[in-house]
């Protein structure tokens, strides 16, 4: 699944070929994604210029701008889901049956396809016209926890934010209501990098393993973004190019091999119907 690195390389590489682009054409090919298309989709966006695309969590936010009026503008969010990709073609293929949307955006250098695919169909494309000052409190983005990179994400945040969460700090870290972007393979790898067992009930945790847990979460996502994000089975970014953060994986998807710090075998256990992997000595 698209995690927030996996999505954040997609934004990234969205940007240079698609700001500033007046969308021309829309084909929805199919509208039963995780929630219905707007049927009205192909008439909200025809004329409109992508302005800037934002990311809040695993949403990408694409503000469309329509130029000829005075309306404010509206967002198309955009969620890969588990097996959903955002691909820039300029010279694109005929469409498969899993291309469900593409938006054909004009520019100097000729037009572009904007093609979203998504084999599962639990991604989901979302039209919404709150301003950007409301976007916020959109029922998709309004129980998201704090971003990663925010300034305020820090060791006390982590601290105050798990008093009292007796549930195991891997799958709190999961839930996304403290901090946004931290899925099931950074969450194990941020874990082995601040030496905390997946299993310790959150609240257990003090100021100073707070503190190792919150760098830890910062620098694995930065790393993961650098290399691209993680391709295990669908990603690809908007260029068709693979990530490679799982070759640097200390322990993800590693059980019974030896960790790499200490030589010990990596262990593997289920926590909420997901796979854990963690160094029993680095760990303790």
């Amino acid at each position: 699944m698209p995690e927030l690195p996996e999505v954040e390389v997609t934004r990234r590489g969205l940007l240079p070929h698609v700001v500033g682009r007046r969308i021309v054409d829309v084909t929805v090919r199919h509208r039963g994604l995780r929630w219905p298309v707007d049927p009205e989709l192909e008439a909200r966006l025809a004329g409109r210029v992508v302005g800037r695309i934002e990311r809040r969590g695993k949403y990408l936010l694409l503000e469309c701008v329509d130029p000829a009026a005075a309306e404010p503008a509206g967002w198309l969010l955009v969620h890969l889901g588990m097996t959903g990709t955002l691909r820039v073609h300029e010279d694109a293929p005929a469409p498969g049956i899993h291309d469900h949307l593409d938006l054909v955006l004009a520019g100097n250098g000729g037009d572009i396809v904007l093609r979203f695919r998504d084999p599962r169909r639990f991604g989901a494309i979302i039209w919404s016209t709150l301003s950007e000052a409301m976007l916020p409190g959109h029922p998709l983005l309004r129980g998201l926890g704090i971003e990663p990179f925010d300034p305020h994400f820090d060791g006390a945040w982590l601290h105050r934010h798990t008093r009292g969460r007796t549930a195991a700090i891997k799958t709190v870290l999961l839930a996304g209501d403290i901090v946004v972007g931290v899925g099931n393979i950074y969450a194990s790898e941020s874990l082995f990098r601040a030496g905390i067992r997946p299993t310790t009930p959150a609240g257990r945790l003090g100021p100073a393993r707070c503190d190792r847990l919150a760098l830890a979460v910062r620098e694995t996502l930065a790393q993961a973004i650098e290399r691209g994000g993680s391709t295990l089975r669908d990603f690809v970014g908007s260029d068709g190019s693979s990530g490679y953060f799982q070759l640097d994986c200390f322990v993800y998807d590693r059980a019974g091999q030896p960790c790499r710090v200490c030589g010990t075998p990596v262990r593997q256990i289920v926590q909420g119907q997901r796979s854990t992997f963690y160094c029993p000595h680095c760990q303790r």
